[in-house]
């Protein structure tokens, strides 16, 4: 049988390393240790491998989960073998945490290290109108995987004030507190707005990660681009 099928570009990634990229839209992860990542984001493995429900841990993290929907969960995967991942068929990228953190969109979020540690955050000025607009924090030594939507570009903050769509905006520096803004004044809001009514507003030493696409609000949960669905129901 003959095929470019079979070209050695998507043939099996042969390493060592424990998260790698099978091509830029799917990941491979070699279990040694539990990872975290959202259900439905499996697309094959290799092994004796289960998937368990992961829940929120703690009951501060289960008031905030209270705040979402129940899209997007996470599921602990254990075992031995070789697990892939994808999603949306969006790019994949790889971070390693050192000690540090990243605050991510939680539609953005593909897989992490069970030891790297998370939470909730809400946006400051997400109101009423916005239904809420929540991150995921992530901290500490590890692999965090996460994937755009078409390929990325990083802003720096630094220089002078940036604005994201709320939509578009995956994932921003640990140090940096954006805010929700409206640029809609009332005239333009009664004729029906131009929709792009809300963004991150952003101002300070770090980066901030833009796709270029914008998600579809989740349906009933209000919370735009920055919603976490159910991540951490």
């Amino acid at each position: 049988m003959q095929s470019t099928l079979f070209d050695q570009k998507n043939l099996e990634v042969q390493t060592t390393n424990r998260f790698a990229l099978q091509n830029p839209q799917l990941l491979r992860v070699h279990l040694g240790g539990d990872v975290l990542a959202t259900k439905g984001s499996m697309v094959a493995y290799q092994g004796s491998i289960t998937f368990n429900h992961e829940g929120a841990g703690s009951v501060g993290k289960f008031m905030k989960k209270v705040l979402t929907s129940e899209d997007v969960p996470l599921m602990r995967v254990a075992g031995e073998g070789d697990v892939f991942f994808a999603s949306e068929a969006g790019y994949v990228f790889l971070i390693d945490l050192q000690g540090d953190a990243i605050s991510l969109n939680g539609r953005n979020l593909l897989a992490f290290d069970s030891n790297v540690t998370w939470d909730i955050r809400r946006t400051g000025g997400a109101g009423m109108m916005t239904g809420g607009l929540f991150n995921v924090f992530l901290r500490g030594q590890g692999t965090v995987a996460m994937h755009a939507v078409g390929q990325p570009v990083i802003l720096d903050c630094s220089q002078q004030p940036t604005y994201v769509d709320v939509q578009a905006c995956v994932a921003w520096s640990a140090n940096l507190t954006p805010q929700v803004v409206n640029s809609m004044n009332m005239k333009s809001l009664l004729r029906g707005g131009s929709g792009e009514a809300f963004q991150y507003a952003f101002h300070g030493p770090g980066f901030v990660v833009v796709q270029p696409s914008e998600w579809t609000p989740v349906a009933g949960g209000g919370q735009g681009g920055g919603g976490l669905g159910g991540l951490f129901n």
